[in-house]
């Protein structure tokens, strides 16, 4: 009896030793492959930044970053060592993001990643207060982040052709400096109270969109010289559109018409003004 107590005390010792043994090879294991994967990362960070040093150029006095045609689907996180950028201009990468550590590149003032396949604007975006022009069109973003109206130097911004963006938050009327704003080609039906009250706002572009018809407070725009407005859904104009003394040019080709107010005659900036009546003519008329 004592000796088959023994004996299975012996095999559980000697189970015990191998079980350790095997559980230190397998760690061993474990902390090599670590190892290796990291050599790896350091190695493509090297040679992804390596490639992006290749396109950095100096223009205009401004250190830019030119990717165009070329397959970059992610931004690696070396280029945090090239943060004196003051431009990126990124076109048809496939570019699928915008990296959450874009608020690190404080000196950026122009940031263009138009015609790619972007659908989200991180929250970071904000901190760029030096950035004054940021372009996404031809991407599929859905919505805006309120954090946008942080970017107190911003004053132009274009976001066309993502199809989906329907509205804008208030909180980008904050936007002091922006005279340039492009919606076109989205899924507005009415122009966002955010965008009737931007105070510097001088061209706006909401061509092909949903409206139906214009608000009445849209004399609020008194900066605005120019407004596109074609390949909507609107059927009539509201009175209070006479009292937008700046407005030079207004385009409403491809509407539903029927006429224009008479009191836009006295409209003395106006000296372009495109329309097409529905079933009736398409005309282009300067006063």
């Amino acid at each position: 009896m004592s000796e088959n107590v023994v004996c299975t005390g012996a095999v559980n010792a000697v189970k015990e030793v191998w079980e350790e043994r095997i559980k230190k090879h397998n760690e061993d294991l474990k902390r090599e492959k670590e190892f290796q994967q990291k050599l790896v990362r350091i190695w493509e960070e090297r040679v992804s930044l390596t490639k992006l040093r290749e396109k950095v150029i100096k223009e205009d006095g401004r250190v830019i970053l030119k990717i165009e045609k070329e397959e970059w689907k992610t931004l690696p996180s070396s280029l945090l060592k090239l943060n004196q950028l003051q431009e990126w201009q990124l076109h048809r990468t496939g570019l699928l993001k915008i990296p959450e550590f874009i608020g690190r590149f404080q000196n950026l003032i122009v940031l263009d990643l138009s015609r790619n396949t972007i659908s989200e604007i991180p929250r970071g975006i904000g901190l760029l207060t030096k950035l004054q022009e940021l372009i996404l069109s031809y991407n599929k973003i859905k919505t805006v982040p309120r954090e946008l109206s942080h970017c107190a130097s911003l004053e132009k911004l274009e976001l066309a052709v993502n199809r989906d963006i329907c509205d804008l938050p208030q909180e980008l009327s904050n936007l002091l400096k922006l005279t340039h704003l492009d919606l076109s080609m989205n899924h507005f039906t009415t122009i966002p109270l955010a965008v009737l009250n931007m105070p510097a706002l001088e061209w706006l572009d909401m061509g092909s969109n949903k409206l139906e018809q214009l608000p009445d407070t849209i004399e609020r725009m008194q900066s605005l010289h120019t407004l596109w407005l074609q390949r909507n859904e609107i059927t009539c104009l509201p009175e209070t559109i006479s009292n937008m003394k700046n407005l030079g040019t207004l385009v409403l080709s491809n509407n539903k018409l029927q006429d224009i107010p008479v009191c836009m005659e006295e409209m003395n900036n106006l000296r372009e003004i495109n329309v097409h009546f529905y079933g009736i003519y398409k005309n282009t008329v300067f006063w």
